[in-house]
Order: structure tokens, then sequence, then C-alpha cells
């Protein structure tokens, strides 16, 4: 599919249809075109640096969505920033990548890039040139083939943001799988809540504008006012959700978030995080009308690349969700330390091959060598995360580098977790390692807690401990219970393991 071929169809067939709505704002698919070209014009004759990136700061908006279509139709890559991104790193992003410019469809001070020769389109100044006639640029300009749509700067583990390169063919292998795998039919409105800097909102952005959809973005500031939140979900006639399972968790908290809010929900996303069996089970409960999928990607591979939709079945048959079956165009091995596959059931490290495999991380080629490559003359990338295949279907184990020592002692934090998860009395979990003197010296359980009948936090942790010495060695019990009303998420929204981390919430 070309994206963008796809998206000017719709805004010739779709043209007062809204294409996204954020608040008390919206754009249709013919101003999205319109505008998108006057910017496109603009950057054309202005810039110097062919196929340079550009970023594009600002949160649920759409001059966001104007920007990110600019820039690819004058053959520039886009980055997306979110306005919850620190200036620090938006410093160090602008270093790496070289852009050229930097779009702010948010308010923002210039002072903080001084160090770095990029082009500022002032939020004013775009806004000027959106309404001002330009001559439409040629389709010969467009972003196709190998060259990069979008980079995405994840974090690193030097401390420095890595930029994922995802090509034109990259989106368009997703994109895709999406519209023919997936119950996604043409005109349906798609849940817009994963800040654009995030890979998640690729899940409904571009099959959402391919296919005359509607996006419904969720705002910072609706998540942080419940009442907001719930009241525009109820006008939203939402039909696609795509979330973390984190989200939806927090959104579960709301009685009222069931069939009777939502009622024409089908279909459930869930990428990003392990989809936990009693999220799903609350599901069912309150939308019997919604089908649910579990997928699994990292950024590197585009979003996702694997599916399976949970049905009661699989709920009663697994104790842990599998992440099911690869995408056609897409091979997903199991292998050992030395890149060997391993036998089915055994444990191994996922690498994907195909199509949507990035060419690498932007301006890094010792990091790009270190986990991308060419195996069966596909592209391939290592992801660092443990898995096993078993009767079809594949499962995900967690992050390797999750493993932690303790005492002597290695264990998995997500095995402790997904026990944890287990009791009745446990809502969500998380478990994080505390360290002295650069060691792990035990582990802390963050607990949201179903209703119970304990007066005393004690009474409970101990009822814990007991159903816990049925499921693990003691050496894997955590020292310490903290209960919490909520999990913390981050701006994506996941869970903020590094504020955990902190201890400032225990």
């Amino acid at each position: 599919m070309n994206i963008l071929k796809a998206i000017q169809q719709n805004s010739i067939g779709y043209s007062e249809k809204i294409a996204f709505k954020s608040e008390d704002r919206s754009i249709t698919y013919g101003e999205l075109w319109e505008q998108s070209d006057q910017l496109a014009a603009y950057l054309l004759n202005q810039s110097s640096q062919a196929k340079s990136p550009i970023i594009v700061y600002g949160h649920m908006k759409p001059e966001v969505l104007i920007s990110f279509l600019g820039s690819v139709k004058s053959g520039h890559p886009y980055i997306p920033v979110d306005v919850s991104i620190p200036f620090e790193r938006i410093n160090k992003i602008i270093e790496s990548s070289q852009a050229e410019f930097l779009i702010a469809t948010e308010d923002i001070s210039c002072e903080i890039f001084t160090n770095h020769p990029i082009k500022i389109i002032k939020e004013m100044e775009l806004k000027k040139l959106l309404i001002e006639d330009a001559e439409k640029p040629s389709s010969e300009h467009w972003v196709l083939g190998n060259d990069n749509f979008y980079i995405i700067y994840t974090s690193g583990s030097t401390g420095n943001p890595k930029g994922v390169q995802i090509s034109a063919n990259n989106l368009s292998s997703f994109v895709d799988w999406m519209l023919v795998d997936f119950p996604i039919e043409r005109e349906q409105t798609f849940l817009n809540q994963a800040p654009f800097s995030f890979d998640l909102s690729v899940m409904d952005l571009y099959p959402s504008l391919c296919s005359g959809g509607t996006l419904f973005a969720v705002t910072k500031e609706m998540v942080a006012n419940p009442k907001v939140l719930f009241e525009s979900l109820s006008q939203s006639d939402i039909e696609v959700w795509t979330s973390t399972p984190s989200f939806a968790q927090l959104c579960l908290m709301e009685p009222n978030f069931r069939q009777e809010l939502l009622p024409n929900l089908r279909t459930f996303l869930f990428c990003g995080e392990i989809l936990p069996v009693n999220l799903v089970n609350q599901l069912q409960e309150r939308f019997p009308n919604a089908r649910i999928f579990n997928l699994y990607g990292p950024t590197e591979a585009t979003v996702a690349i694997t599916k399976l939709e949970i049905t009661k079945e699989i709920v009663d048959s697994h104790t842990v969700l599998p992440i099911g079956h690869c995408k056609q165009d897409t091979e997903l091995l199991v292998v050992d330390e030395n890149g060997e596959p391993v036998a089915e059931g055994e444990k191994g490290e996922l690498i994907i091959l195909g199509p949507s495999v990035s060419k690498g991380y932007l301006g890094s080629p010792a990091l790009t060598e270190k986990s991308f490559g060419i195996m069966n003359n596909k592209q391939a990338y290592r992801t660092g995360d443990a898995g096993y295949k078993k009767d079809g279907l594949y499962f995900y184990l967690g992050r390797l580098d999750f493993q932690v020592k303790v005492h002597g002692y290695r264990m998995e934090l997500e095995e402790i977790e997904y026990s944890i998860a287990q009791s009745n009395y446990v809502k969500s979990c998380i478990v994080e390692p505390v360290y002295r003197e650069e060691k792990v010296d035990y582990l802390t359980a963050y607990i949201v807690t179903n209703e119970h009948s304990f007066e005393k936090e004690y009474q409970l942790t101990a009822a814990l401990r007991k159903e816990l010495s049925n499921l693990l060695p003691a050496y894997m019990i955590p020292r310490k219970f903290t209960y919490l009303d909520q999990l913390p998420m981050t701006a994506n929204g996941k869970v903020d393991r590094k504020l955990l981390a902190t201890g400032v919430l225990a």
C-alpha cells in the first residue's frame, strides 16, 4: 500500500469527514490534505538538505498530523516529539538526528536550542503558513520505498536516545497487515491514546487514515481528569480501542467503563506491555460484544508483528496469554545464546525477520550492527526479548535484561509479577529491585489491590506471602510489599518503572 496515496484518495472520497478529533478541535480529510500540501510546498522551498529529518513538537493537535504529512510529502521523514519529553532529551534528539527543521505546534522557548543550528517554525508562523495560498507540490517528492517515513526515538542503555528508522516500505507492511488480518472496517472511529512519540500511536494513526476512519484523541489533560475523560468517551463513538493494558486497567477503575458507555466498541487492540489474564476477564465481562487482540512487537519492527484473538477458550487453557501468530510476510525465530534455533517449548531470544524490520538506528552504525543484520536473505533484528513457541503459538517471557541476581539467586522479575497477579487480592503488580552498593539487596512489590476484608496492610501481606509460598521459592518472594491506589504511568501509557525504582512512592 502507498500510504500517502491511500490518504489522498480518502481526502477526495471523504473530503468532509472528520479525520482527527482532539477535545474541541477537529480536522476533515479535505483540510488535512490541503493544509499538509501547503506546508510541504513551504518545506520544499526552504529546505537545503534533501531527506533530512523534521522534528514535529506537539501533543494531540490537528497541526501535528498536518506536519507529519507535510514532511513526508516534501521528501523528509518526521520525528514526533511530545510536549511531555524534557528539553534536555529534545536537544539530544536534535544533535543525534541533525534535523534541519523543528515544527512547533505548541508554544516553545527557542532559547533552549541556541546550541543547535536548527530552523524553528513557531506555532503562529505555522498557522499563517497553513492559510496562505501555495502551489501544490508534486507527488514525485513523496517519501517512498526504503526512504525513512518517520523516526522514533527510544531509550538507550547509555542514556542517549536511539532513533529507530521506519521506512515507507516498513510502514506499508504493517498497515497492510492491520487492514487485512484484523476486524477493521472502513470509516470506523479509533481511540488514539498513545502520544505520537510512542510508536503504539502508529497502530491507530495510519490504519485509520488509510481506511477513512476518525481518530479520537485522549489528551494528557483528559487522563488527568477522569470526569472529563469518561464524559468525552461517552460521546466518542469509539469502535476500535488501541492502548496499553495499563491504560485499560486505569479505565476499569471507573465502574461505568462498560459496553453501555461505548455501545459500538467491537475491537480491543493491546500492545506495548504484557496483557494480564485478569484484565481480559474484566473486559470480557464488561464488553461482551467486543473482541480482544493481544499483539507483540518492538519499535524496531514497526509496532507489532504477532497477534492473537483472546477468546474465553484461550483464557481458560493458558495461565500466560500467548502473543499468537506471526504476520505472513515475517518470520519469528527463537534462538539460544549461539544463535541456534531451540527446540519447541524451550526458552530463547526472539529474532524478527521481514519487511517491517527497520534498517537500524539513525547515525549509530555500531548500535545498528549489534542488533540488526541479514538472516535468510531478510532484514533481521535481535529483540533482546525472551520467548518460546509451543503448539504453533508464540509466548513472550519478558526482557532478557529483566533478570536480576539477589544474594546469588538469578530470577526473572516478570515471573514474580505473574505469580503475585494470580492472587484474588491483586489487581495489578510491579516488582522492582532495591540496590545497595550497586548490588540488588532485596525486591519490593508495588501492588494495586482488589477489594478485601483485611483491616491492616500487614494482614494482607501475610496472606499474600502464604499464597506465594505455594508458587515460588522463598528467595523469590519480595521482602517488601507496598500498596498503591494505582500504578504510576508514563506519558506513553506504560507503567513508570523508573519512578517506582526511585522508591518515592514507597
